[in-house]
């Protein structure tokens, strides 16, 4: 007997949007689907310590940590699973794992009517909020592709039930993994964050003035 089972499945720890038709075709080994997508928002200011308090008033409130911040990654990660029937087992017959993410960015509005020195501390202050942010965006990417690779090569199991449930607890452990290594991204960022601000002015400077 052969026959195919299609079960739609959404993984991950923010809110997750389904959307892959029940009758869509899955290639085997494709790569993840996925989606980057920017927005900004605008602080206001002339000091650096108006753009302190800018930053703490108008940046992104994150899910993980419920404080804003200077800039902020949403992820959603999705997903869509074939279960193949055959010979009294069943296999993963295709996997499609999809990854959006929105990168949230400050704006200065007073950018253009800056002092020099200010501007200067800005450029820097925000590129590196930038790069803070696509670097989130890379770790989910490579979790995507180890969680669609992982899943394809799940042994077969002797029903479809038993299967979806290691499906289920692969997704799950995966997960965690994601949000453990986010965290500890976000904590060795932080605690470096002064040293890494110094450096990156001094830097900076340096190559302004060449």
């Amino acid at each position: 007997m052969f026959s195919t089972r299609r079960i739609r499945r959404c993984f991950g720890a923010f809110l997750l949007v389904c959307a892959i038709p029940a009758t869509a075709p899955v290639p085997a080994m494709a790569e993840p689907a996925v989606n980057k997508t920017y927005s900004y928002f605008r602080i206001g200011g002339r000091t650096a310590e108006d753009l302190d308090r800018e930053l703490e008033k108008r940046g992104p409130i994150t899910h993980a940590t419920g404080h804003r911040h200077p800039g902020a990654t949403e992820i959603k990660f999705g997903g869509d699973v074939t279960y193949v029937e055959k010979g009294g087992q069943c296999t993963v017959g295709g996997t499609r794992v999809t990854l959006r993410t929105r990168i949230m960015l400050p704006r200065w509005s007073n950018r253009g009517k800056a002092s020099s020195d200010l501007g200067f501390i800005w450029d820097t202050l925000s590129a590196d909020i930038k790069r803070h942010e696509e670097r989130h965006a890379e770790i989910a990417r490579n979790h995507a592709r180890q969680l669609e690779r992982t899943l394809e090569a799940l042994r077969p199991a002797r029903t479809c039930d038993a299967l979806e449930k290691d499906v289920a607890e692969t997704t799950r452990r995966l997960l965690e993994d994601h949000d453990a290594e986010q965290l500890r991204f976000d904590q060795v960022e932080a605690a470096n964050f002064d040293a890494r601000m110094s450096r990156l002015l001094q830097y900076n400077m340096e190559r302004k003035r060449k």
